[in-house]
């Protein structure tokens, strides 16, 4: 829950809320409805539908299966979540890791490995994150290129410290 004690609602729940208002009542609520980025939305909606397919292949298990007790360890979860997150971004890979962690009694340092991993793994390459890639699609359409190696030259050094730093922290 976001608020001790209080009931904890789907995110689904909040974010309709958030959005109610402008799409109801709002006069506009037509032109905002058609000029939302459909494409995105659906992209994000297609990486969490692909994730949850992997789960019920049971795939995934077996890998956690086969991994055992060394998965929970702080520097493998920092490195899993961090090249992991290239292969299917880094909020659909916490989606289908955390649950899969709290289930084999992960400590607190090593879900906040995962977190840092998930994060920082934005830094690492450009589709380590779904929001770079968004951004990166709105600046192709203004004009600005930013390439591959370019977002790596700055990006591949960063995450590597960045890494270092939170294991000395977490360790």
């Amino acid at each position: 829950a976001f608020v001790p004690g209080a009931p904890e609602l789907p995110l689904t729940l909040v974010a309709l809320a958030a959005a109610a208002p402008l799409l109801l009542a709002s006069p506009r609520r037509w032109a905002l409805a058609r000029d939302l980025d459909w494409s995105t939305l659906v992209f994000f909606a297609a990486m969490f539908v692909l994730m949850r397919s992997v789960w019920d292949s049971g795939l995934f298990q077996g890998a956690l299966v086969a991994a055992g007790p060394r998965l929970l360890r702080v520097p493998v979860i920092l490195a899993v979540s961090v090249a992991a997150s290239q292969l299917v971004s880094n909020v659909p890979l916490v989606a289908m890791l955390l649950p899969a962690l709290r289930e084999a009694g992960a400590s607190a340092a090593a879900l906040t490995a995962l977190a840092a991993g998930s994060t920082i793994a934005g830094n690492l390459f450009i589709l380590g994150a779904a929001s770079n890639v968004i951004v990166i699609q709105n600046a192709e359409r203004r004009g600005e290129t930013l390439t591959f190696v370019e977002f790596a030259r700055v990006g591949v050094p960063l995450t590597l410290l960045n890494t270092l730093v939170y294991w000395l922290f977490l360790r």
